[in-house]
């Protein structure tokens, strides 16, 4: 497979799409009653390289067009794992968690300050409360959330609460998610974070520089893609035994998230919409919503 065209120099992609795109997003009326329920989403999310990237930075963007502009983004990041479930800090201006290492330094000034979450906040509790004890952090947004967000709502003026995630047991994920799932009828988007293969310790310079697809991360992709049209929560639980396991996913954090997804779609049986496909450094992007809205496939 040829290698995806990467800006040279960092950070170029994303500022060409300041200049350009991002305006399409100012003053884009906020959701209303009428819209209906916004979808989950499951996404890939990358890391700075995505801000490399203007193919998956047109992507992502053009997909949160297709949706009605959320009135807050809850978001569950494979980069966040805590028992009892926790929520990130509220307060305006969030800071930011620059959880990676070996990138430019530019990454590492970015910021993403979003507005004051409290009112949000209260809402997840109070989803969550009827399932185990949340609790309130200080923590910002790790990059699981605020590098895609910077490009689908690139002016960060939604309120965002990041939720760890406090298991990997599918069915309670399912359920959590399900909790959530009356806040998509408040305008509410619900994002799980993660990346659908994520063998990062089997690949090599080919991965990396060509986008060659490993025989392991093309065969998960494909089994987790089919049992999503299928709605077929239950093989999809099954994920330890798929085909290309363990090396698409030697620790499972980056998969999960789907399961929060599934469950706050409303019906986890349903099948989803894929909307991003495709490979980077060999692993899937593969990206989904719960349910059918207006707008085009990326």
């Amino acid at each position: 497979m040829t290698s995806p065209m990467l800006a040279s120099v960092p950070g170029e992609a994303f500022d060409s799409f300041m200049a350009t795109r991002a305006h399409a997003d100012i003053g884009r009326p906020l959701w209303t009653g009428a819209d209906g329920p916004l979808p989950a989403l499951y996404l890939g999310h990358g890391a700075p390289p995505l801000f490399d990237d203007p193919l998956w930075i047109d992507q992502l963007f053009t997909w949160s067009l297709s949706l009605p502009k959320p009135a807050g983004i809850v978001v569950i990041s494979a980069h966040w794992e805590e028992a009892p479930i926790a929520l990130s800090g509220v307060t305006a201006g969030t800071p930011l968690v620059y959880d990676f290492a070996g990138f430019a330094t530019r990454y590492f000034a970015m910021t993403y300050p979003t507005p004051d979450a409290s009112d949000l906040a209260g809402r997840v509790t109070g989803a969550l409360a009827g399932m185990e004890k949340v609790v309130q952090r200080s923590r910002g947004l790790d990059h699981g959330a605020w590098v895609p967000l910077k490009v689908m709502y690139p002016w960060g003026d939604v309120p965002v609460v990041q939720v760890s995630i406090p298991s990997h047991d599918p069915y309670r994920l399912v359920e959590m998610g399900a909790r959530l799932e009356e806040l998509r009828h408040e305008g509410v988007l619900v994002v799980g974070s993660g990346f659908l293969t994520h063998g990062l310790p089997f690949l090599s310079q080919q991965n990396f520089v060509d986008n060659v697809v490993p025989g392991w991360s093309e065969e998960f992709s494909d089994w987790a893609g089919e049992a999503l049209r299928r709605g077929d929560v239950e093989t999809l639980a099954s994920f330890h035994h798929a085909p290309g396991m363990p090396y698409a996913h030697p620790t499972v954090e980056h998969f999960v998230p789907l399961f929060i997804t599934l469950g706050a779609g409303g019906s986890p049986e349903q099948p989803v919409r894929t909307v991003v496909d495709g490979f980077q450094f060999g692993l899937s992007k593969m990206s989904i919503q719960t349910e059918s809205t207006p707008g085009a496939t990326v």
